[in-house]
This record gives C-alpha cells, structure tokens and sequence, in this order.
C-alpha cells in the first residue's frame, strides 16, 4: 500500500497507479502549487541538531547591552529533496534576487508588524559544501544566505539568536517555474521519466527521492521572505555566525550542527513544548 502526499485522501496499490494519478494531475497540481506562498512544515526526511558548546555566548547572557547583532543565515539549500517532494536546483534564485529589493526576516513566515525580526537583510547565494553546513551528503549545494543585522524590535526572536537557540531557517517562496520527474517505465511517462533522468543525480539525498519515485523539479522561484523556525522542511538550514556588533564585533560561534533521526528530532522539540 502506497501513500501519497499529493493525494492524502487516496491509497495505492502500486507505484504505477501513483504515477498515473500524478501524470494525469500533473498541470492541476503545478497550478495549485504555484497559487500557494511555499512555507516549512514539520514532515521531515532527516533533521539537524547542534551539540558543540557554544562560545562567548556570556557576551550577550551576562547583563551586558548589547543591542544589535549581526547574523548569517542560511535560509535555504538546493539540491536536496525536501519534506514537500521538491528539489530546488541551482539557479532558483537567480532572477528573484535581481528583482526583490525588500526582504523581510521573520518569525515562523508571520507576516505581522510584531513578528518581523528585521527588514536589515543582503540576500545572496553561496557554492558551499554539505560538510561545511554539518551534513553528510556529498558534494555541493547553492545556499541562499542572509546577512541580516537585528536589534530589540523583536526582542523574543533577538535573544533567541543571541542564545543560539535557532537552528533552522525556511524561506517563504512563490513557485515559478517546476516540472514533475517520476522514475517510471512506462510509455504514457516518457516526458516526465526525462525530467527525472535529467536530475535525479543531481540530488543529494537520492536514495530518498528513489524510495519515494518521484520529485518536483523546481527551477525558479521567487522570493517572498525568509524566517526563523523550530523545524524546517529543509533543514540544512542553519545559523553559521553570530556578531555582536555593539562591543568589540566578537563573533558568537555557533554550535555544528550534526545529523540526527527525523524522531529524535520531533522528541527534542516536543520535550520543549509547554502544554
């Protein structure tokens, strides 16, 4: 019995019936996908805590008035498939970062005068290596980084990072530009089988798009904001530096991340939450 998020509703007994369903919905499920603003959830492949002591956190805890802190962020990975089945490849962000001027940094995508953590954002993309962002996936991914710098207007959010408490980031997207890859044989898949022999070893957590027999493509889209969350769709998304920029500009290092099981991490966050 297969399941699939595209149809919650539906049971299938095969992966042909599935492919079949997705093939003849394909442009249903594009258009759906392209009216949405694309946001985190809590569906994980595999998540990332951090265990390494963190250093000169003191300069924040200790009463000191520190008031403005300069952050980077990574808000987004390509190349992996995330919680959504999409794999954002590299390029995604080309043509949003040309045209967005104002960026917001958010508190769990909340639009809302109290939940903006600053709009002092410089957006760009990186070629980093999955080991530099404390994965064991090989090979590089394009990371959408902020630079943000952040003061008292969202003081909750401000001590927050000044704790190192916020280990994942999500970026709030619109869909542009996506296509559906499915690893099928048969005749009536031949157009999405190309898109999935095209880039499927481009993916850096292959064996899960294998497993699952299909992926969506996505290869443009557009920039809404990004933010701050407990749990990200994506979360090879983390916190790489931390200055405080009202004393002698030390940098806060901040902890590794390392990788940990999808249920290891829901019982830490779990564990946290007061009922």
């Amino acid at each position: 019995m297969i399941v699939c998020k595209e149809f919650p509703n539906k049971i299938f007994e095969t992966k042909q019936q599935m492919f079949k369903e997705l093939r003849e919905n394909k442009d249903t499920l594009i258009a759906q996908k392209k009216m949405i603003t694309k946001q985190a959830d809590s569906v994980l492949f595999k998540a990332l805590e951090t265990n390494k002591k963190q250093k000169n956190k003191a300069d924040v805890d200790n009463n000191q008035d520190v008031n403005k802190l300069g952050l980077k962020l990574v808000i987004n990975t390509t190349n992996v498939m995330d919680s959504h089945s999409d794999v954002h490849l590299k390029g995604i962000w080309k043509k949003t970062l040309k045209e967005k001027k104002n960026i917001y940094l958010l508190q769990e995508h909340q639009m809302k005068f109290d939940k903006i953590i600053t709009d002092e954002v410089k957006a760009s993309v990186e070629s980093m290596n999955w080991a530099d962002l404390g994965s064991s996936l090989k090979g590089e991914t394009e990371a959408l980084i902020f630079d943000a710098t952040i003061d008292k207007r969202n003081e909750f959010m401000f001590n927050q990072y000044a704790k190192g408490y916020v280990k994942n980031h999500s970026v709030g997207m619109r869909y542009v530009k996506l296509e559906l890859a499915l690893n099928s044989e048969s005749k009536w898949d031949v157009e999405e089988k190309e898109i999935w022999d095209k880039y499927i070893n481009e993916v850096a957590n292959k064996e899960d798009a294998e497993a699952q027999g299909y992926f969506w493509a996505v290869t443009e889209a557009k920039i809404i904001e990004g933010s701050a969350v407990p749990i990200g769709s994506n979360t090879i998304t983390p916190t790489l530096a931390i200055e405080n920029k009202q004393a002698d500009n030390t940098s806060l290092e901040v902890d590794e991340p390392t990788e940990v099981t999808q249920k290891e991490q829901l019982v830490n966050f779990l564990t946290h939450i007061k009922v």
